[in-house]
């Protein structure tokens, strides 16, 4: 395709999508997008740095990090190119990685998780220097390959090889689909902390027609399953929804019907707000499974239930961005564009926004997320084109608040 004489290639955010679509790169291969997105950014004056991050027993990972400027104030855009499998071929209208576009939507694997809302920050950048020149402050991209995985070798390792090189951040924008509707619905200002557990019951194994000279297990996984999930954690906070756990699995591997199980486990997550830390939310919870094993009611005349907890690695923090410079240019640029007015939430699961939080104030905005993960994983081709627009509105309006 061709393009008009002064502009880039780079500025058509269909163009960009359908490129880097048609990488393959489920995690954790980069399958060539880290690549075409290099190709991409490099013409319009990014300096494009690319590392891989190891560590024993995880795959390694390749990530991107590039910069256009020296100077501050300094504006990040991260998001990953990594994209979940796509299950089976067969299921799919066409071929998750062919990029193709029918009736005014473009189908394949991350058209909006979230290669989209990277082809759409490129192309916005594109526009912003065709425009008015590279800005005087700086902008960079934070691209991981390791989102959709284990996220051991992604953002966390791309941020700290960047800071050990001297890279300061003002400000940064995640572009995971935020919206559940309508382009313009809802920027992400925070999210919730998570935590999971594994608990263990001890009982004693015996014949259940002699209950007497057994402990059943499954009794006690019961009461102490029923004492994490009642009563409630907390009743939501101003800009948090209450705290709640789900107890995700409960496992016997007891395959006789006459037989009393000497071990039952379970596990749970919880998604607490700004009311607990990581830590006290884990002190509530052994307080309430201390309290549960203690409780004489269930077979009485028997031991306290035997219990052991072992908790996931790293869990989530809970954070809140209070940066008005941000959220204000943001929610302008979308008013702006679309005449909508996004909601700020604080709502859904985690993000790799959990680390960059550490480093400098970040909110989310991407597209519409419904077909995120699905088969016929699909984006509107006017959304792409809205988005960008929004996305240089942004950066037009966060420099000018930045006073340059």
């Amino acid at each position: 395709m061709s393009h008009p004489a002064n502009t880039s290639p780079a500025s058509d955010p269909v163009e960009n999508l359908q490129t880097l679509i048609r990488c393959p790169s489920v995690t954790p291969a980069e399958g060539g997008a880290l690549t075409a997105l290099a190709a991409m950014l490099e013409p319009l004056g990014f300096q494009v740095s690319r590392m891989v991050a190891r560590e024993d027993g995880t795959p390694d990972v390749e990530n991107l990090y590039a910069r256009l400027g020296t100077e501050g104030p300094h504006l990040m855009f991260a998001g990953h190119t990594d994209v979940v499998p796509v299950g089976d071929e067969a299921d799919w209208t066409y071929p998750p990685f062919s990029a193709e576009i029918s009736n005014g939507e473009l189908f394949g694997r991350g058209a909006v998780d979230m290669k989209g809302g990277i082809a759409c920050f490129v192309a916005a950048v594109a526009r912003h220097i065709e425009a008015h020149g590279a800005p005087k402050g700086s902008i960079s991209f934070l691209i991981t390959g390791d989102e959709e995985g284990p996220s051991i070798n992604g953002t966390t390792k791309l941020l700290q090889w960047a800071a050990e090189r001297g890279e300061r951040w003002d400000a940064c924008l995640v572009g995971e689909p935020t919206n559940p509707d309508t382009l313009g619905d809802m920027i992400k200002i925070g999210r919730r902390g998570s935590v999971s557990g594994h608990i263990t019951v001890h009982g004693v194994q015996g014949h259940a027609a002699y209950p007497h000279l057994a402990d059943n297990a499954v009794r006690g996984i019961i009461k102490l399953t029923e004492a994490l999930m009642c009563p409630p954690f907390d009743a939501g906070t101003d800009n948090f929804q209450p705290s709640n756990l789900e107890v995700t699995t409960i496992d016997v591997g007891n395959p006789a019907t006459n037989v009393v199980p000497n071990r039952a486990s379970a596990k749970f997550n919880i998604r607490f707000n700004d009311t607990w830390t990581a830590e006290t939310v884990q002190a509530e919870i052994i307080r309430r499974l201390d309290a549960a094993s203690a409780d004489q009611t269930l077979r009485p005349g028997r031991d306290p239930l035997r219990y052991e907890i072992t908790w996931a690695d790293r869990p989530s923090h809970v954070f809140l961005t209070r940066d008005d410079a941000l959220i204000q240019s943001l929610t302008a640029a979308i008013e702006k564009t679309i005449g909508r007015t996004p909601a700020l939430s604080t709502t859904g699961g985690t993000s790799d926004a959990r680390f960059i939080k550490d480093y400098c104030p970040v909110v989310e905005f991407g597209l519409v997320g419904q077909t995120m993960h699905m088969v016929d994983e699909r984006v509107a081709v006017a959304d792409l084109e809205t988005l960008t627009g929004i996305y240089a509105e942004f950066i037009e309006g966060w420099f000018a608040h930045a006073g340059i």
